[in-house]
């Protein structure tokens, strides 16, 4: 029988301390990873690459004083930098609700002017804390409310005159009395007047942003209303007189009201649509429509061409309340167009500086 061979002792050393070997050799592999693991750990974590990096926001707060007294009425905190100053209202409306937002007046200084809507509270920001000073503005409306009552007035109560109400005439003196032809076109003229201006305040028109205090419409509709009354009483009259010069006066009168109406017109619409060059808003410029040729002569045509309806329908008419009213009317415009003369000089020196207010070389 063959023997089985024990490996010799040399041998048999030799693949122990091989075996021995590669133990001490793995264990030191372990513990190397340990040191380095440990070394990773001690140095802190890893930093994010740039691309994920998030930076703070920085938030304002926005402390609302009265401006009479002084005291703080409100702060609004967390307000971020993108926000304006109409954010900042509706947040100052949810924490006091009975100052909704087109109520409330803020000035950065006390006896500074009222800031808009859309400006950033970052613009306004020296530090982290903005003080803004508070003013009630009272009850107020929307332009587009404002003019459309303003209008519809006029409109209604010259009807109310012209059909001859029994409780404002003599029905024996209307029976007695023939209307003259003026008094039909007078009625025609007025009504197209402010028909027209209604139109132009739901469809043309573009409002700046903001109300307007409710006092201010209640003397604007005391005006125009009050006048209606009075120039329809007395052209609507069964003793009204026809113009001295007669048909003649009427009609040329008449054209010419209905060319400062078309005039009109097109101006307005020429306003709202103006061109922008870049980010600069250019000032109109007259196109083929001989109406738009009086840019060329003054800056608010559309208020010459009002005092012009004005002016052809007191001669068309020939009654002293439509003179007083005219008068009143031209004196108020001018100054209107002075004040925005004076705007376009400061945005549009170059188009502007050679020209007229609201009458060639007068204004």
């Amino acid at each position: 029988m063959l023997k089985r061979q024990n490996p010799s002792t040399p041998e048999r050393s030799r693949d122990l301390a091989a075996d021995g070997g590669a133990l001490s050799m793995s264990h030191n592999d372990s513990r190397s990873l340990f040191n380095l693991s440990q070394l990773v750990l001690s140095a802190g974590q890893i930093k994010p690459s740039p691309a994920l990096k998030h930076s703070k926001i920085t938030y304002f707060e926005v402390e609302i004083v009265d401006m009479q007294s002084k005291k703080q009425i409100c702060l609004v905190d967390k307000v971020p930098p993108a926000s304006t100053l109409l954010d900042v209202k509706h947040k100052f409306h949810k924490a006091c609700p009975q100052w909704y937002p087109s109520r409330v007046g803020l000035q950065l200084e006390r006896n500074g002017p009222f800031l808009k809507d859309s400006i950033s509270i970052q613009s306004l920001a020296v530090s982290s804390i903005i003080t803004l000073y508070f003013t009630d503005l009272g009850q107020q409306v929307g332009w587009t409310t404002f003019f459309l009552t303003e209008y519809t007035g006029p409109l209604l109560i010259y009807l109310l005159f012209y059909i001859r109400l029994s409780t404002i005439y003599d029905q024996v003196e209307i029976r007695k009395n023939f209307r003259h032809p003026v008094v039909h076109l007078a009625c025609f003229c007025h009504c197209l007047h402010y028909i027209r201006h209604l139109l132009e305040t739901l469809f043309v028109h573009k409002f700046s942003e903001g109300h307007t205090p409710l006092k201010n419409m209640i003397k604007g509709c005391a005006f125009y209303w009050g006048f209606t009354s009075w120039i329809a009483y007395y052209i609507n009259h069964p003793r009204y007189t026809p113009p001295s010069f007669g048909h003649k006066q009427v009609s040329y009168a008449a054209l010419a009201f209905l060319m400062c109406e078309a005039g009109n017109h097109f101006i307005n619409v020429a306003l709202a649509h103006q061109t922008n060059s870049g980010n600069r808003t250019c000032f109109p410029s007259p196109t083929y429509n001989p109406f738009t040729w009086l840019f060329l002569l003054v800056s608010c045509p559309n208020y010459t061409y009002e005092a012009g309806s004005w002016i052809s329908f007191t001669v068309m008419t020939q009654t002293l309340p439509v003179g007083i009213f005219t008068f009143l009317m031209v004196i108020q415009m001018s100054l209107w167009a002075q004040k925005k003369h004076k705007l376009y000089l400061k945005r549009f020196y170059p188009e502007v500086r050679r020209k007229s207010a609201m009458i060639p070389i007068i204004f």
